[in-house]
Order: structure tokens, then sequence, then C-alpha cells
């Protein structure tokens, strides 16, 4: 069973990185989905912040196990307060078993379903196209390295391997300023 409490739906890590007009027309947000994914939200192509997607942890099949929080991801849209959102397109891979595939599938809902009842309107891109467009080298470190060269004043957000979700996410919001 999943619970949580309301304290735990906001705490929402947040990484503030730039200031831009909070009425500016252009509000894109990219997301990298998944429990380890993240959301970059870009004012008119400024870099204004970057979450790690909101989690909770629930006890399934006596173990514990992280799942994206749909209160979490609520209010962190309701914060955002974007004009649109860019979401990478995701499918099965090679070599995942079915439990974690319908895991991530949930999760992808659950991102897909708080998006379609704030009525922002989504585009999906694959991963081939955004890499592309960013010029990205492939792999997760392409991103990252990309991404502290766009904005080299917030390097320190992306500075460890696993902030590679963070980078995929700016880079998937560029995709939407595009």
């Amino acid at each position: 069973m999943t619970t949580y409490n309301e304290t735990q739906a906001m705490q929402l890590p947040t990484l503030g990185v730039g200031q831009a007009s909070t009425s500016s027309f252009s509000r894109v947000i990219g997301i990298d989905p998944g429990a380890s994914g993240a959301i970059a939200l870009l004012v008119s192509g400024v870099l204004v912040s970057v979450h790690d997607m909101p989690t909770v942890t629930v006890e399934r099949n006596k173990s514990q196990k992280r799942q994206v929080c749909p209160a979490g991801l609520s209010l962190l849209m309701q914060q955002l307060s974007p004009h649109r959102a860019t979401v990478e397109k995701v499918g099965a891979m090679p070599g995942q078993g079915v439990s974690s595939m319908f895991s991530f599938g949930r999760s992808v809902g659950i991102i897909e379903g708080v998006l379609a009842a704030k009525q922002i309107p989504v585009t999906f891109t694959t991963p081939q196209a955004w890499q592309k467009l960013s010029g990205a080298a492939k792999g997760k470190d392409g991103s990252r390295q990309r991404v502290m060269e766009l904005f080299p004043s917030q390097a320190h957000l992306f500075a460890r391997v696993k902030d590679d979700g963070r980078a995929d996410a700016v880079l998937i919001a560029l995709m939407g300023q595009a």
C-alpha cells in the first residue's frame, strides 16, 4: 500500500539555478521520466531550476521500492506553472525484467496523468532526437558534459555521475524551446 503524508509530498528537492521573470511567455519543462529522473524549468532559454523527480517509498513484495509520487509531482507542477512540457518518449529496453518495466511504465503513466490533470500541453521526444539537437555525445556522461558546457555557472549541479537525469531533463527542455 502506498502511504505518504502531506509533509512528504511537500519535501521536493529543489536546486534553483537562475533567475528569470516569472511572467515570461516561454516557461518550458523537460522531464526525464522514472524514479531517478528529473524535471528542468527553462524560462526563455534560461535554466531557472532543476528538480529531482519527487518520489515516495512504498513496500512491495516485502521490500522497499521508490516510485514517482503523484502528489509531489502535482505540487511541483503547480509551483513551476509551465506553459508546456517536453517528455522523453520511452519504451521497453531489451534485458529489462517484467517487474522493472511495469514499474517504469507506471511512473510514465503518473507523469502523463499529472500533466493532463494540470492541463499542461505535452510533446514527446525520443532520446535520439533531443541528443542530436543538443549536440550531446552518446551516453550519460555526454549529457552531463553538454549541459555543463551550455550552463557553466551551474556545472556543480551536474558534477556527479548520478546527476545524468538532471542533465537529460535540461536537454529535453531545450528541445521543447526549439
